[in-house]
């Protein structure tokens, strides 16, 4: 099972540039203890929350500090940046870290990000269809052209064409009813969360994506990862109480960003949303601990991972390591080192 360290998340209390030497210390411990990839989010205009705002410069610095260690985007939002740039940059990025990079990609569902570029977020979808076909078109290295509602493009040659053949693998985050289905037939892997959604929820949708898959005939098996929050604590007292006042923070800021996005066009029906919104509202501690994440002993945590790993079928997770951002780092790093040196064994 990959085991991926997502990266975002900035150390409540840190300057800025505390954040990135942050950000390059958890890279450099995730190859050391055996990770499999950092996954870097991407997020604008919260400057207590990240500083990851243009996470491919990011991951390059990420690149040459390390050897072995994949990089991966989590998301690149595609909407929100021109597709030929973009296709430049991660082919870029690809040759500096010589078929390291991961790509991938989403629309996001913080329409704030979008209502401060003044895109408007009911035309995310369109864009980010036009964007990923553009994309890989431009990979292939050779002139193409493209009409669009959004973006036209004119015998255009992208340089350089990704170190990877044909290109980095793409993995795409699936959230709304309708893009499980969608990310299917177009034979993308994808990525999933706990954050608005219970495990009830999302079997259903893994159960059409599957379905949509099989049915384009591709020829791989379909693959998803589980992005949750992950702590690993000698204890059991410690696993539910050293990170209880972060994870706390942690959703009820994930419950404002969801009702701040209820009835707005392009976020899906405005009953589901709500519903979704206030069902995070309502959350307790022991919500979160049973339903969110992945929290306890070394022990603890792999039988967690393995009832995640059954119920869902998923093969890889993305851990969270300081969601809210309010664990103390020594924590942080002990809980990080736990989970790649005792943990993620038992499912190699």
């Amino acid at each position: 099972m990959h085991c991926g360290i997502f990266v975002e998340e900035m150390r409540q209390g840190a300057d800025q540039v505390g954040a990135f030497r942050d950000a390059f210390g958890i890279a450099e411990r995730a190859e050391a203890w055996g990770a499999d990839c950092v996954w870097l989010g991407e997020i604008h205009f919260a400057p207590t929350r990240s500083v990851i705002s243009a996470s491919l410069q990011v991951a390059s610095s990420i690149a040459t500090r390390t050897r072995r260690l994949r990089i991966g985007t989590a998301v690149t939002v595609l909407p929100l940046n021109h597709p030929l740039r973009i296709a430049e940059e991660v082919a870029t990025l690809d040759h500096i870290s010589e078929g390291r990079v991961e790509f991938g990609i989403g629309r996001s569902g913080v329409v704030r990000s979008y209502d401060t570029y003044g895109v408007p977020y009911g035309e995310s979808k369109a864009r980010f269809n036009e964007a990923l076909a553009i994309i890989r078109e431009a990979w292939k290295g050779e002139p193409f052209s493209y009409t669009g509602e959004f973006y036209k493009v004119a015998n255009a040659t992208v340089t350089p064409r990704p170190y990877q053949t044909p290109h980095p693998p793409l993995r795409m985050a699936a959230t709304s009813d309708e893009t499980f289905p969608a990310a299917g037939e177009l034979g993308l892997p994808i990525f999933i969360g706990l954050r608005a959604a219970e495990i009830p929820d999302l079997q259903p949708l893994l159960a059409a994506y599957r379905e949509s898959w099989r049915k384009a005939g591709h020829a791989t098996d379909p693959s998803v990862y589980l992005r949750i929050p992950v702590y690993v604590s000698p204890t059991e007292r410690g696993a539910v109480e050293e990170p209880r006042q972060s994870l706390t923070t942690f959703f009820n800021r994930q419950s404002e960003l969801a009702r701040a996005a209820v009835g707005r066009a392009g976020t899906g029906p405005t009953d589901r949303r709500r519903m979704q919104a206030e069902r995070m509202a309502s959350l307790t501690y022991e919500d979160i601990l049973a339903n969110k994440v992945a929290f306890g002993t070394p022990k603890g945590v792999i039988g967690r991972l393995t009832q995640l790993r059954e119920e869902l079928g998923i093969d890889g997770i993305v851990a969270e390591p300081n969601p809210g951002g309010l664990i103390p780092e020594d924590l942080e790093t002990r809980s990080m080192r736990l989970l790649l040196e005792d943990v993620m064994p038992a499912f190699r």
